[in-house]
């Protein structure tokens, strides 16, 4: 097969250009790049051409010639789907604790009576090598038929230095060999385990001595980060155990605020996280901060819609001057969703987002989020072919029409890997 791709006449082309080397703030979270009639043409993977289907065929007829065509006529194309932070790695589920939140019983009640983050890491630690890759490899294929060619995967459900590792170890092996690209991020600060419920310092002590430099000399993560909350771990202790990666070369991020306002968004500023995640309770002094610090909100709406709780506060936060990205924090217990394309509807329904801000936060800002913004996130030429076409005339259908998987074709690498709703292998 060539290893040209040329896809060809987009209703509309949404290229999200300009913002490779910082992430798109305020008003500029609107400029999404429409090309009418846009086309793009890639080699070996890469972008070369990007522009009106006339003007792109004027120069390079002769390599269109020998190019696998796609038509989106009639459709939209973005930059690839990106997820930049979920929890995907993971065995079993956990809908009777859905049933106890819809009878009263609160996320961190379960949590602390050993539900919760706690259920799914004896599950995970139970479960061997392969039967978390199938698992977690069932879920990937249903996130690619969704359009997402780039995920954040986290650990902390082994919440021992093995368990970890293996984790780790499965995310490594499914960026090998699945469509999806993952990029992997160490979290064993993710829950104080059971047993040190009463000396959580002796637990971060194996955190910082023990898992960090086996996480490194294995170079299985690229980032690292900590469940700053209430009942978990404190400011103070994060800001250690996020300073602490930093000396193995661990980029830090940061759950922050998620059930309280505890000092979690002004944490992230001061470590100069690439970027801090829920931030449903975060502070306007931590909101300031973070924008200043030009620390990345990653907005995560399907965990409020699931905890039946308050969203963040997206539009202060966008206003504010805060870069902001969108993700499905797909995990077991508080966000078991799959679908990109449902958080991006409760960007605008539920958070006041516009449909272009909540595309910008799916791609270019989502690509900032986990530090690929130089080579995904955006249609410029030089930057990977990673494209997604919805069967849809207009972006604003993509909001309209809600709770509705509208990608027909998935590009990963100039490669398709999904046509017309069915996976390419």
């Amino acid at each position: 097969m060539s290893n040209v791709l040329y896809i060809k006449n987009a209703a509309e082309l949404i290229t999200v250009s300009g913002h490779s080397s910082k992430p798109a703030k305020k008003e500029a979270m609107s400029e999404i790049g429409i090309i009418e009639n846009g086309s793009v043409l890639s080699k070996d993977g890469k972008i070369i051409a990007v522009g009106n289907d006339e003007e792109i065929r004027k120069e390079h007829q002769v390599l269109i010639d020998e190019a696998q065509v796609v038509d989106a006529t009639g459709r939209v194309v973005t930059p690839g789907l990106i997820d930049p932070h979920t929890h995907i790695v993971y065995a079993g589920t956990r809908e009777n604790e859905y049933a106890m939140r819809l009878q009263g019983k609160t996320y961190m009640e379960i949590m602390n009576a050993g539900g919760g983050i706690h259920a799914t890491t004896r599950a995970t630690q139970q479960a061997t090598f392969d039967e978390l890759y199938e698992q977690t490899n069932v879920r990937l294929d249903k996130m690619l038929l969704n359009g997402i060619t780039t995920i954040e995967a986290k650990s902390g459900y082994g919440l021992t230095t093995e368990h970890e590792l293996k984790q780790l170890e499965v995310a490594k092996k499914l960026n090998e060999d699945h469509q999806i690209e993952l990029i992997s991020t160490f979290m064993g600060a993710h829950a104080v385990p059971m047993d040190y419920k009463d000396n959580p310092e002796e637990f971060i002590d194996i955190v910082i001595n023990e898992m960090l430099p086996e996480v490194a000399e294995k170079n299985l993560a690229v980032f690292n980060d900590v469940f700053c909350e209430a009942g978990v771990f404190t400011p103070e202790q994060s800001y250690r155990i996020l300073e602490a990666g930093k000396k193995y070369g661990l980029k830090p991020k940061i759950h922050a605020d998620e059930i309280e306002s505890y000092g979690g968004a002004e944490t992230a500023a001061k470590v100069k996280a690439v970027s801090a995640e829920h931030l449903l309770r975060a502070s306007d002094k931590g909101i300031q901060m973070m924008a200043e610090n030009d620390v990345i909100g990653v907005l995560l709406p399907g965990t409020a819609f699931f905890l039946m709780a308050d969203y963040a506060e997206a539009r202060k936060m966008i206003d504010s001057g805060m870069a902001v990205a969108l993700s499905t924090d797909a995990n077991p217990g508080s966000s078991p969703t799959l679908s990109l394309q449902f958080i991006m509807n409760l960007g605008c329904l539920e958070m006041g987002m516009t449909p272009e801000e909540v595309i910008t936060a799916t791609t270019i800002n989502a690509a900032h989020a986990i530090d690929a913004a130089d080579r995904i996130g955006s249609i410029e030429v030089g930057k990977d072919a990673d494209f997604t076409m919805f069967d849809v005339k207009n972006h604003l259908m993509l909001s309209y029409q809600y709770g509705m998987n509208h990608a027909h074709t998935v590009v990963k690498r100039g490669k398709v890997v999904v046509s017309e709703g069915h996976i390419s292998r």
